[in-house]
């Protein structure tokens, strides 16, 4: 078991999944590589995907809930709303592979996109890896949407834990 990675075996004992928890603060060297915390790498694997994310964060896929994910977004109705979907997360998507010191090559223009120019915070969401800069990351944190309270309210709405 890896720490910071959480290994859940279905009830059928065959699927495995990987929960990814935690946060870790990196920085992006000149080259634009930034160190993916070794509690990740070994679930993420050899090679996954990185794409635009939701709040201005990038996230980070591995193939499989990356293959999950592309079968949603395929399954949606041609509308307006999920092409605009579509092309938010498969237009800004790139393969990732880890080099030999656990970094990886973040393209600019993903970087651009979440405000990222040297600090960064890498983060655990259960099926995923994001990648934040610090400074939306601690403007992410320091917001009323994450109070007790709120967070109380909502999971109330969702039907409770």
């Amino acid at each position: 078991m890896v720490e910071g990675v959480t290994k859940w075996v279905a009830f059928s004992g065959k699927v495995v999944i990987f929960m990814f928890i935690g946060n870790y603060q990196h920085g992006f060297d000149a080259k634009g590589r930034i160190i993916i915390p070794s509690k990740f790498r070994a679930a993420l694997g050899e090679r996954f995907v990185i794409t635009r994310g939701l709040d201005n964060c990038i996230f980070v896929y591995p193939r499989e809930e990356w293959e999950i994910f592309e079968g949603k977004i395929k399954s949606l109705p041609s509308t307006k709303d999920s092409r605009a979907f579509s092309r938010f997360f498969f237009s800004g998507a790139s393969e990732c592979d880890v080099d030999k010191q656990g970094r990886i090559l973040v393209p600019s223009h993903l970087r651009e996109y979440a405000k990222i120019d040297k600090d960064a915070v890498v983060i655990g969401v259960a099926n995923r890896v994001e990648i934040w800069s610090q400074d939306a990351w601690a403007d992410y944190n320091d917001s009323d949407l994450l109070s007790p309270d709120n967070i109380a309210a909502k999971m109330e709405e969702l039907g409770g834990i």
